[in-house]
């Protein structure tokens, strides 16, 4: 844990890099776009940002045909965050598109600007903790560290998530309501399992997320791709990728390590 935050420190440290992340942070780029951001430094040293900041886990790159694209991984600035700020800041913990104060916000009405687009997002969080209790926590025991309801303020919901092709990912509350989170599509346990899911998300849009597995120096590394596509409204990217931070970088990890 200390050699991660010393690498986060480091890749943090340096002006050049820490504006690579703030390009980032708005959309994924190539490293020939990012290079068109510094005029007067060379691919080659963009390309030396770009590997520190991957070894501190701050960027993680996807080939995408004969390109490299960057993706920006905010999850080790959280750990960062809830080791030495988050216990005291725990009420305002960012939650996966505000579910709670829409719910009790049921009726108000709110002028929001939507857009034909598409988003995608890349994390990887290491857990110390083997692979199968990460995918089981994951899956069957969903209920004891998902935080986030679509079920309305006043009624208590309970969750379950069956990890075979078919299955599904429910919140239920009352008699017959309740929520479908995801529907499973594949799964090769405990290596992968891919859901498609609105997650809140209202209207023409097409959702996936994918959670990859992968055992990495005694402990397990998750890995996070989640995209949509239709009529996306603006916040919904930035309000999904701090939704997963939390969900999977502080509330997952804290129950697996902790549990």
């Amino acid at each position: 844990m200390e050699e991660e935050l010393s690498s986060v420190f480091k890749a943090i440290g340096n002006p050049t890099r820490r504006k690579i992340l703030d390009i980032l942070k708005e959309e994924p780029k190539t490293t020939g776009e990012l290079n068109e951001f510094f005029p007067d430094v060379t691919r080659y040293a963009i390309m030396k940002h770009l590997n520190i900041l991957e070894k501190g886990n701050l960027v993680i790159v996807r080939r995408e045909g004969k390109y490299r694209r960057n993706y920006i991984n905010a999850v080790p600035i959280q750990e960062v965050h809830n080791r030495w700020v988050g216990k005291y800041m725990e009420s305002n913990a960012n939650s996966l598109l505000h579910l709670r104060s829409k719910v009790e916000n049921k009726g108000e009405k709110h002028t929001m600007t939507t857009n034909n687009n598409e988003f995608r997002i890349e994390q990887e969080i290491f857990m110390n903790a083997p692979r199968e209790k990460v995918f089981k926590a994951l899956t069957e025991e969903v209920e004891h560290w998902w935080e986030f309801r679509l079920a309305p303020k006043d009624k208590p919901s309970h969750f379950t998530f069956s990890p075979i092709p078919g299955g599904q990912f429910i919140e239920k509350w009352g008699k017959n309501e309740g929520a479908i989170w995801g529907n499973v599509y594949y799964v090769n346990a405990p290596e992968e399992i891919r859901l498609s899911g609105h997650l809140g998300m209202q209207g023409a849009v097409n959702s996936s997320y994918t959670y990859r597995l992968i055992e990495k120096e005694g402990g397990t590394l998750l890995q996070l791709s989640h995209s949509a596509s239709g009529v996306i409204q603006e916040n919904w990217e930035q309000d999904h990728i701090k939704g997963w931070e939390y969900l999977l970088g502080t509330l997952l990890k804290n129950y697996v390590e902790n549990k």
